[in-house]
């Protein structure tokens, strides 16, 4: 069963201003090439997904267009405080879910996004490994 909590959803919220930014790692499903950035805009949705507001419009976009299966890893040194969570991810171009993502982006990460043509990123959570064990799953 997959329960976010309230600690992942309060580190997410201020993981950018904590110096502790999300990662997100993805692969091109031709070559296998992965790919990993910095998404500042990573946060708890609800408690089975995660969501970022995907506003460079590069390699993680291109790569989730093609193949949705993405981790996250989010890591706050100070804290001590580590997860990795895995699933698959859906892109929404328009509509009603992407404005709740935008409108749940921090400020920081809208303000690079002016004309607000970012997408939102939607990750249905299927594992969260916490210390190398799987804290919660799916299955």
């Amino acid at each position: 069963m997959i329960a976010l909590t309230d600690d992942m959803r309060r580190a997410f919220e201020t993981a950018l201003a904590d110096g502790a930014p999300v990662i997100v790692a993805t692969a091109d499903p031709a070559t296998g090439e992965p790919d990993i950035a910095f998404k500042g805009s990573a946060m708890v949705f609800d408690a089975e997904h995660l969501a970022f507001w995907e506003r460079a419009h590069g390699q993680t976009l291109r790569n989730l267009e093609a193949n949705p299966r993405v981790c996250l890893l989010y890591r706050n040194a100070k804290t001590r405080l580590a997860w990795k969570f895995f699933g698959a991810a859906e892109l929404h171009r328009d509509g009603p879910l992407r404005q709740q993502v935008m409108d749940r982006t921090i400020q920081v990460e809208l303000d690079r996004d002016p004309e607000r043509r970012g997408i939102a990123v939607l990750i249905r959570v299927d594992r969260v490994v916490q210390a190398g064990q799987v804290i919660m799953s799916r299955d």
